[in-house]
């Protein structure tokens, strides 16, 4: 299965308020922020390769690690979410150009040319990525393959085409997600990001940390809080009701 190139497949569950990262002051933000990060990336170090990760989260294995296990660089991120993984999940399942966007600054992204719309919407004809299928991130960009799927807790995306032999390869990457039950009754969102490259200039845009670090660490955070601020949005009637009313 493959979403469509630049066409919005998603039916009517995008209605809803306008999302954070429209208009041209958001574009401004975002584009400020990542010249900061590519600017600041010599003082800051690993440590935003590590946001919002708590204990030894950063470096535990994850489901999906196996797909690039020898990566050239990662990252792993974590957000702490007031509901449970079923009420995250849709918002996982549903991500990709021609689907449900990625919540972030979709002016920005849009002057790229990524064609996206975030939804603050669940779409049901989005719900059930299966093996196979195939995620674009950008209609001009090779898309990401779903390796692994097992609701609501686990989702890993795999870059295509993913041969290093070949030369015509992008570089290898991974997009996993991980949800689980938080020590205080939540939720934990992780993902986690593995690259791979060849010494190919099309390769290292692709795959290689710099620059795409400084771009990860500016879209990467806000998509992580923008799906919790969506799901504890969802959950709030339900964790509001008595016990065993859920």
């Amino acid at each position: 299965m493959m979403a469509g190139r630049g066409v919005d497949t998603r039916g009517p569950g995008h209605r809803g308020a306008s999302p954070p990262g429209v208009g041209v002051l958001a574009a401004l933000e975002g584009a400020a922020l990542i010249v900061w990060n590519l600017v600041a990336t010599p003082l800051v170090g690993r440590r935003r390769l590590r946001w919002g990760t708590v204990g030894t989260e950063a470096g535990d294995a994850l489901p999906g690690d196996e797909f690039v296990p020898e990566p050239k660089w990662s990252y792993t991120l974590g957000v702490s979410i007031d509901a449970s993984p079923q009420d995250v999940w849709p918002w996982i399942a549903q991500l990709g150009q021609g689907r449900g966007g990625f919540y972030t600054y979709q002016t920005l992204e849009n002057l790229v040319g990524c064609k996206i719309i975030n939804t603050t919407e669940v779409l049901p004809d989005h719900q059930h990525p299966a093996v196979g299928e195939t995620i674009f991130l950008h209609p001009a960009a090779p898309p990401m393959r779903v390796e692994v799927v097992d609701p609501p807790n686990v989702l890993v995306l795999v870059g295509s085409p993913a041969d290093l032999g070949d030369e015509e390869s992008w570089g290898m990457s991974t997009w996993q997600f991980v949800v689980k039950h938080g020590p205080d009754g939540g939720g934990r969102l992780l993902t986690r990001g593995r690259y791979d490259y060849t010494p190919d200039w099309k390769s290292r845009l692709a795959c290689g940390r710099f620059p795409l670090v400084a771009i990860r660490f500016v879209m990467r955070p806000m998509m992580l809080l923008e799906i919790r601020r969506r799901a504890e949005r969802d959950a709030q009637p339900l964790l509001a009701q008595p016990a065993g009313g859920r």
